[in-house]
């Protein structure tokens, strides 16, 4: 009765659909065991764990009140946007609201009373967390769809943003891109970036209020129109590089750049009909748990993942504490039907238990020491547990041992440095005159020239005498009848012919003490 069970539970992802499932208890030859599979969570509404931001500060109409009219009575101007009255105000929370049948509600910027300055509205919705797009995103504006808009995507939580859609009514004008359609794009060109025309353009219907972005189009290119071979979209998930990513977020940002006009042209007399509403937002995805978990939880106001296969984070990103022996991997939809867990695994080995904090996943026992240690560590670490860094590295002190991350090269200057070490704070060790954490700079005095040499003369204790300039602290230009390491010597000393008559034809004696000077000097020569 267990191995039937077992047997059923087994059976269970193709009736439910794949990788609804993480892991079902199967008996085999051992005795019942874990069976682990690549798992994910359902589609849902991400707009229900939305946060939105709105700007610039001021471009939510209401504030103060303003009159404003539409393009089916452009002059009839009697609706009033009023931020103070709850039944005239158009907050940014409209726009995730659940509206009454037959009643819109929505967002509302200002009026395009200030033209012909540029009337520009950013909205932005975050998650705090990555999730994975399943459908088409869906935005519903009242009184006209924008002219020119684009949507932009982040993968790491606003900090830098990538385009993701350009909107115009003429993409080359506003863009310099051609118009292009999803539909016609091929399967090495899915995640291409493209501008539509397709929303933009005056329909002069109330009927034409939605913007798209086309999720399901792209997943066609693949899966079919019917998105009924969705094996070869996983294939190809797993395999085309980019693509995953192509349908990863974690925030989103409509750029508003141009309000729908209701013609080809802006009527200057009536500058009240121009402005942005948006009556909803739908966002349809799962969360992204790197195939590591089928549920994902609202907790203390972000989405977390329920992570399995000895996972854990936010997005399941890395092992267990006690189940790093190898490096985390996401799981995978190959091979079909039910993908590679990738499942982090439990310390130890034959001959007992041994951390190697991801780095190794083989261990060796050493006999007339008796201790077990780690074998071939990797991500350039060192020691039994693979705990310390290997000569030329250091510790990264902003990661965690089982970081991949977690030893630095050195980058020893190979001239300015001693050898190609460094302490445990990065720092190399230095030959004279040079400093740095890398050596690759020089001391006061000295100069640089393929290694720090002292300053032969500068503008402060090296002076060049008798007219000589110093050039960059290497050697003096001595003016003629001059010689010497700074240009302290007559040359009238040294051949008495070119001294008869000429001026300064007799050395100074403190010309000549300088000069005796110069020879116990190292390393001056005449010039």
């Amino acid at each position: 009765m267990l191995y039937l069970a077992a047997l059923l539970v087994h059976c269970v992802p193709l009736a439910m659909g794949q990788y609804d499932i993480c892991k079902s208890w199967v008996t085999t030859d051992d005795g019942p065991s874990w069976e682990f599979y690549a798992c994910q969570p359902k589609a849902m509404r991400m707009k229900d764990y939305v946060t939105v931001r709105v700007d610039p500060a001021g471009i939510t109409c209401g504030d103060p009140p303003e009159r404003f009219c539409t393009h089916e009575n452009p002059y009839l101007c009697s609706d009033e946007c009023d931020a103070s009255n709850p039944d005239l105000a158009h907050p940014p929370k409209l726009m995730f609201d659940s509206e009454d049948e037959g009643l819109a509600t929505y967002w509302q910027s200002v009026t395009w009373r200030r033209y012909p300055e540029p009337l520009l509205a950013n909205i932005t919705l975050s998650w705090n967390k990555s999730i994975e797009l399943t459908d088409d995103i869906v935005i519903t504006f009242e009184y006209g769809r924008p002219t020119i808009m684009m949507l932009e995507k982040s993968l790491d939580n606003g900090r830098t943003w990538h385009p993701y859609q350009y909107y115009a009514d003429d993409c080359m004008e506003a863009f310099s891109m051609p118009a292009r359609r999803v539909r016609d794009l091929s399967t090495t060109s899915a995640n291409r970036v493209l501008c539509t025309e397709e929303y933009s353009r005056w329909a002069g219907s109330k009927k034409e209020k939605t913007v798209r972005f086309e999720v399901r189009d792209r997943f066609a290119i693949f899966a079919g129109p019917d998105l009924k071979n969705m094996d070869n979209l996983y294939t190809r998930l797993e395999s085309a590089k980019g693509l995953k990513d192509f349908f990863t977020i974690t925030d989103l940002r409509m750029r508003l750049l141009r309000p729908a006009l209701g013609g080809t042209y802006v009527q200057r007399e009536n500058l009240y009909k121009y402005f942005y509403a948006v009556s909803n937002i739908e966002v349809t995805g799962r969360c992204k748990c790197n195939l590591h978990a089928n549920l994902c939880t609202f907790k203390e106001g972000s989405l977390q993942c329920e992570c399995e296969h000895n996972t854990t984070g936010q997005d399941c990103g890395k092992c267990k504490k006690n189940f790093r022996s190898r490096s985390w991997r996401a799981g995978s939809y190959l091979p079909l039907p039910n993908g590679s867990p990738n499942a982090c695994a439990a310390a130890g080995s034959a001959f007992g238990n041994c951390e190697c904090y991801g780095h190794s996943n083989r261990c060796s026992y050493i006999d007339f020491l008796n201790v077990v240690t780690c074998v071939s560590c990797k991500h350039n670490t060192r020691g039994q547990h693979c705990q310390h860094c290997r000569l030329g590295f250091y510790r990264n002190s902003s990661a965690e041992l089982d970081d991949e991350n977690v030893c630095i090269e050195c980058n020893c200057n190979q001239i300015g440095s001693m050898h190609d070490r460094c302490n445990e704070t990065g720092y190399c060790e230095c030959r004279e005159g040079a400093t740095g954490p890398k050596c690759d700079d020089c001391l006061p005095n000295y100069y640089w020239r393929q290694g720090c040499f002292p300053n032969v003369c500068d503008d402060e204790l090296l002076l060049c005498q008798n007219g000589g300039t110093c050039y960059q602290n290497q050697r003096c230009i001595c003016p003629v009848g001059f010689k010497g390491v700074l240009c302290q010597q007559s040359r009238c000393e040294v051949d008495k012919k070119d001294c008869d008559g000429a001026p300064g034809a007799r050395g100074s004696l403190a010309a000549v003490a300088l000069g005796m000077l110069a020879l116990q000097l190292p390393g001056w020569v005449d010039l």
